[in-house]
């Protein structure tokens, strides 16, 4: 851990930016609160204090250490600093200062795909954001080792320090990978207050201990350039035990006082700090407790010039949150504004003018230089966008004989190496140490696994070793540690390279679908910022028999259904599968592409009940029937019931049509692909926009009947299907934990059997 010493040398054109981006920043927030008509009544909100904790360090960041090679994450709260900085770059027009949340205009907290000025990453989701420039590296890195082009740059994060309570910072800290990533920077906003408090032991030491446990390279900024001048006086370095031992709030509490005050309450009984305290005269003994490292210039400058690049780095930089506001430092300043005399107050402090907030730094001055200096350095030259590659809609095999959906996704990657190798060499697999048991062991083993440096395969000569781990920059396969958080976000971040650096990947991330909800917001809000993804979840529900409730899961088809930006399938057979799996590859990489959740099955099935016509032409109707979401999987001359199954229990419906056909009652049996898309069908019916064919062929009118639907995981993901032709219907599925046991057992638990089905048609036709 290394303290850094401020420099002595004082910026004034530097500070003068500072000043201006501190009044853009609490000027666009009191304009969206106070000036802005808002009828509704509903707080607006805006973070002036979070705001200006954050105004130096990113105005020494931005204006004098970052290029255009680099990349900054941004803390939520901050979004108006980062707006400010782009003005003054030249990057958002004046028009858009007025427009904080409001509808259309700049954004809450920045975002890469709906802000009208650059933003790196997407953040506002605590830790997410912070972490995504960690996946970043890696992405750019595998970019650079797959034919270029991405060139350099260090990912920053600034962040905020209570963002370190969430657990998706520590679990990519702690992914071996990270180690070696030289050019993230971590720059912990350590105001030490939340929302609500001032937080009583933040233990910054401990936090320093644990990143230098990890690898990173720890550099603090604690005290500015007036504290370490006095702290080197006669009794200074009492002053310095004195402010070191001192908890938080009572630190928090000076931020309040005046001089005379101050006098009273920092000596603590300490008579050397009494004698050093009483030759200050009151303006500098009130600047210099509010002298800390994070506002301070040269203490910052001396931190980006002592970065490591040959491993991460974190910066605790200590600030005030509200910093030259004056709602500095007290402890319930998070969501507060500023009235309009301390308005008026500021802008006499900084030099600017109330009635013309947004004006410009005066043309030809050394600040207006600096900007036009930074403008210059920064400009990125546009990237010309690779084309994503053509992909194969069908590779022409048809499946035989008893194989499953998750086994469907292995043989598809391995035939695309054989069909389609130009589209097969953008795909890259992720696995949290689960590529053997979810199927890819095959096309892990003709790709290699991703390493930035070649490593020896240790067990290489070892006959009875079926994995082959062969590591080197040409492999295709990244496998992180036990962690969905690490693995989602780095298949965002995979999922932007083509907007990034125009070179599209094919990023496919396999979890067992039980921990989909684990991995659900940092992939949501990977989709949110633009990456473009495929997140396999297998296996899936209570078709896991023996494995028991705590793997069965239940509500990720209801997920997929509901998660925008995301087309979800659920296929019974492995033809559907590869046939999903590729209208999903070939919607990624492009402007208008979209990501895909795709759940598969471990339930072997018989692949001739799939009935795939022979017919070309009749073949390629039902590919298209099941990328769009259902296909009629045999149709009855006079069905009195319509069973509409989904992904493991179709051989549970298709058991059912025919004990129902003994008994005298005919079956439609509809195979369904993909609620989701039949959802925006209905929809599209309703006007909604989209296209409705499919409900026309699947559940025309003239065959509305009587509908039991049934699925592995909650009734309800297939409950709407009763309402396209308005017909009575039973649901079935499930609604509780599940237990272990043969599947048989367990089916029959959750009235998923065809004993079911049967009973739940009968009732229907009975009635």
């Amino acid at each position: 851990m290394t303290s850094v010493v401020p420099a002595r040398t004082e910026r004034a054109d530097l500070r003068e930016v500072e000043q201006r981006v501190l009044w853009l920043s609490t000027a666009m927030i009191d304009h969206a609160n106070r000036v802005r008509p808002n009828n509704s009544g509903l707080k607006v909100g805006g973070h002036q204090a979070s705001c200006a904790s954050l105004v130096t360090i990113m105005t020494a960041l931005y204006f004098e250490h970052l290029t255009a090679a680099d990349r900054v994450s941004v803390k939520p709260h901050a979004s108006p600093v980062l707006h400010a900085i782009n003005y003054l770059l030249g990057r958002l027009d004046e028009k858009h200062l007025t427009t904080l949340r409001e509808f259309g205009g700049v954004q809450s907290y920045p975002s890469r795909t709906k802000d009208p000025d650059p933003a790196d990453y997407s953040t506002g989701s605590v830790g997410i954001g912070a972490t995504a420039p960690i996946w970043g590296a890696i992405a750019r890195r595998y970019v650079d080792t797959h034919g270029g082009g991405a060139g350099t740059g260090r990912q920053y994060s600034l962040l905020g320090d209570a963002e370190l309570d969430e657990g998706a910072c520590w679990e990519a800290i702690l992914d071996p990978t990270v180690a070696d990533l030289g050019e993230v920077v971590w720059i912990v906003d350590l105001n030490r207050q939340s929302l609500d408090r001032v937080v009583p032991g933040i233990a910054a030491n401990r936090l320093q201990g644990m990143f230098e446990s990890a690898g990173w390279q720890v550099l603090t900024l604690k005290y500015g350039n007036l504290l370490e001048e006095l702290f080197a006086r006669p009794g200074g370095p009492e002053l310095r035990e004195r402010i070191d031992s001192m908890p938080n709030p009572e630190y928090q509490r000076l931020l309040r006082c005046g001089a005379g005050e101050l006098r009273e309450r920092i000596p603590g009984g300490d008579a050397a700090i009494e004698r050093l305290v009483s030759e200050l005269d009151d303006e500098t003994l009130v600047a210099a407790i509010r002298n800390l490292g994070g506002h301070d210039l040269g203490a910052l400058d001396g931190a980006f010039r002592a970065i490591d690049d040959t491993r991460p780095t974190v910066i605790f930089a200590y600030t005030i949150k509200g910093r030259g506001l004056a709602t500095e430092g007290h402890p319930q300043n998070h969501g507060s504004l500023l009235e309009a005399d301390q308005m008026r107050q500021l802008a006499a402090q900084v030099g600017a003018d109330l009635q013309d907030p947004w004006r410009k730094l005066t043309p030809g001055s050394e600040a207006a230089r600096r900007c036009q200096d930074a403008a210059s350095r920064l400009r990125r030259r546009e990237r010309a966008r690779v084309k994503p590659p053509r992909l194969p809609v069908d590779i022409g095999r048809t499946p035989t004989g008893t194989t499953t959906t998750q086994a469907a996704l292995g043989r598809t990657l391995l035939d695309l190496t054989r069909s389609a190798p130009e589209a097969a060499e953008r795909v890259v697999t992720l696995c949290p140490d689960v590529s053997s048991t979810t199927n890819l062991g095959g096309w892990l083993n003709k790709v290699g696994v991703w390493s930035p440096t070649e490593r020896p395969d240790w067990f290489a000569d070892d006959r009875e070793t079926i994995l082959h781990w062969k590591e080197r920059p040409a492999g295709q396969h990244i496998e992180l540690g036990i962690a969905e958080t690490n693995l989602v976000g780095l298949l965002g971040e995979l999922g932007s390279t083509w907007s990034r650096w125009g070179q599209p990947l094919l990023p496919i991330g396999v979890v067992y679908d039980c921990f989909l909800g684990r991995a659900l917001e940092p992939w949501s809000f990977g989709v949110y910022g633009g990456g473009q993804s495929i997140l396999v979840g297998t296996p899936s529900g209570v078709s896991l028999a023996p494995e028991g409730g705590a793997h069965q899961s239940v509500h990720t088809p209801s997920i997929g259904l509901e998660q925008p930006g995301v087309t979800s399938y659920e296929p019974a057979f492995a033809q559907d599968a590869e046939w999903c799996l590729l209208e999903s590859m070939s919607q990624l990489g492009k402007p208008d592409g979209s990501s895909a959740y795709l759940r598969l099955s471990t339930r072997p099935v018989d692949q001739s009940s799939a009935a795939v016509p022979a017919d070309p032409a009749a073949r390629e109707r039902r590919r298209k029937q099941v990328v769009g979401g259902a296909y009629p999987l045999r149709r009855h001359d006079d069905p009195q019931v319509t069973l509409a199954a989904m992904g493991a229990v179709v051989p549970e419906a298709l058991a059912a049509a025919d004990r129902l056909q003994e008994q005298g009652i005919g079956a439609d049996v509809v195979c369904v692909t993909s609620p989701d898309l039949l959802f925006r069908a209905v929809r599209a019916r309703q006007g909604a926009g989209g296209e409705a064919g499919v409900l026309d062929q699947v559940f025309p009118a003239h065959r509305a009947r009587p509908m039991v639907t049934v699925l592995d995981g909650h009734p309800h993901a297939l409950a709407f299907l009763a309402g396209i032709n308005g017909v009575r219907a039973a649901h079935l599925g499930v609604s509780s934990f599940g237990q272990s046991g043969s599947l048989e057992d367990v089916y029959r638990h959750h009235g998923l059997d065809a004993d079911a089905i049967i009973r739940a048609a009968l009732d229907l036709t009975d009635a």
